[in-house]
């Protein structure tokens, strides 16, 4: 591996600890404040909202800036954001702290994935898009469950110093391994929007949206899941996490393999399977042991999907994959945010927490039907039904978009 894709994997597992350590300290800071746990589910709507806003906005900014450099500067952003969130009086305090650190996340991701993708051969690209991807699916077996113990034992704001920190040395990780960009920034702007006039570069985002928001749609109220349906002690909600964690592992890389053999199939098998479980846990989530094993499960297939996504994304954004890439972790986020939403409205109408999993699994659903229709598109653009003009998904992306291979 690459001593470039162990520093982005580095940063990966600041971001991945402070976007899902909300979930496991909602209690706390709801008690801190004085508000509802629907209302400090707003600390993962936000962030969420925040990666979609900020990930075009700052991936642009830097377009003519060199990928490392941005990188490191987007670590620094990050870790303000933290120390706000550490420091705040108030809940409008934090929340503005976890907007701030959310404007770090997609650009980083999105930029992150296309170095990932230039340091390997074409056909390792989506294998190298999941290591780099190992330290959020990581943050989620050691960082979440650790910040979540440190929220419920010293204090959440603890927790958010510790991310800090993890800030800190993403900086210099990527300012000491990460290799200096090898050709000029040509595209501009206007290339990098140019990418988005492929309708497969808008199927795969939207696939994001609804396939990974299912995910967070029970994930962000996994706690009173976890303590209030499933009768599970608070204490146990940090090694409950520590098993979806491994999922997340194990699924990041059972995907990036799979998905440089045959992306579309095995994309399309993962959203179906995701569905299917997260509908099991609305309906089985008081059974203590079936919800371990879905709960594992929902990581698994959950995280699956990622590399695949992230590669469908590159490969059909042709010579300008910065923005696209940038703009499809931000479509993780929209997910998230609109999951988020969705499950706090069923919540508060009275059916449960349970009834979270159950969006999830109607978002998961439709993401099984968008990944169809982008199937048909292939065939017919195979079949030459398509106009001249426009490009063959799946086609690589050049060499010259990402750099030389090392």
């Amino acid at each position: 591996m690459p001593l470039a894709l162990l520093a982005l994997a580095i940063g990966a597992f600041g971001i991945g600890t402070t976007e899902f350590v909300a979930t496991g300290i909602l209690p706390q800071v709801a008690d801190t404040f004085g508000v509802s746990i629907p209302s400090a589910g707003y600390l993962v709507t936000c962030y969420a909202v925040g990666v979609v806003v900020g990930a075009p906005v700052t991936t642009l900014l830097g377009t003519r800036m060199p990928r490392k450099t941005m990188l490191a500067l987007l670590m620094g952003v990050f870790t303000a954001g933290n120390l706000l969130c550490a420091a705040a009086p108030d809940f409008a305090l934090l929340l503005a702290g976890r907007v701030l650190a959310s404007f770090a996340h997609g650009a980083f991701f999105g930029i992150g994935s296309v170095v990932a993708a230039g340091l390997v051969a074409p056909h390792r690209r989506a294998s190298a898009i999941s290591l780099m991807f190992s330290g959020l699916t990581i943050a989620n077996v050691a960082g979440v469950p650790l910040g979540t113990l440190v929220g419920q034992t010293a204090g959440w704001r603890i927790t958010f110093v510790l991310i800090a920190a993890l800030g800190v040395l993403g900086v210099a990780g990527v300012l000491c391994f990460v290799p200096r960009d090898r050709r000029p920034e040509v595209s501009g702007v206007a290339g990098e929007a140019a990418a988005l006039r492929d309708p497969q570069v808008l199927l795969a985002m939207l696939m994001t949206v609804l396939g990974f928001g299912g995910v967070f749609a029970a994930v962000t109220y996994i706690a009173p899941i976890l303590t209030d349906v499933a009768s599970f002690p608070e204490s146990s909600v940090s090694w409950l996490l520590v098993v979806f964690g491994c999922g997340l592992v194990l699924g990041n890389i059972v995907g990036g393999r799979l998905a440089d053999r045959r992306l579309m199939p095995m994309l399309a098998t993962a959203l179906s399977l995701l569905g299917l479980t997260l509908l099991c846990l609305s309906l089985a989530a008081s059974h203590q042991a079936v919800a371990v094993v879905l709960i594992f499960l929902i990581g698994f297939f959950g995280f699956a999907t990622v590399p695949p996504l992230q590669k469908r994304v590159l490969d059909n954004a042709a010579g300008a994959p910065t923005l696209a890439s940038s703009l499809n972790i931000g479509a993780f986020n929209l997910g998230n945010a609109i999951a988020a939403w969705l499950g706090g409205l069923t919540i508060d109408a009275g059916y449960g927490y349970a009834s979270a999993s159950a969006v999830g699994a109607a978002m998961a659903a439709a993401a099984v039907l968008v990944a169809l229709l982008s199937v048909h598109l292939d065939t017919r653009r195979a079949r030459g039904a398509v106009p001249a003009g426009e490009p063959l998904t799946g086609k690589p992306l050049p060499e010259d978009a990402l750099g030389p291979a090392s």
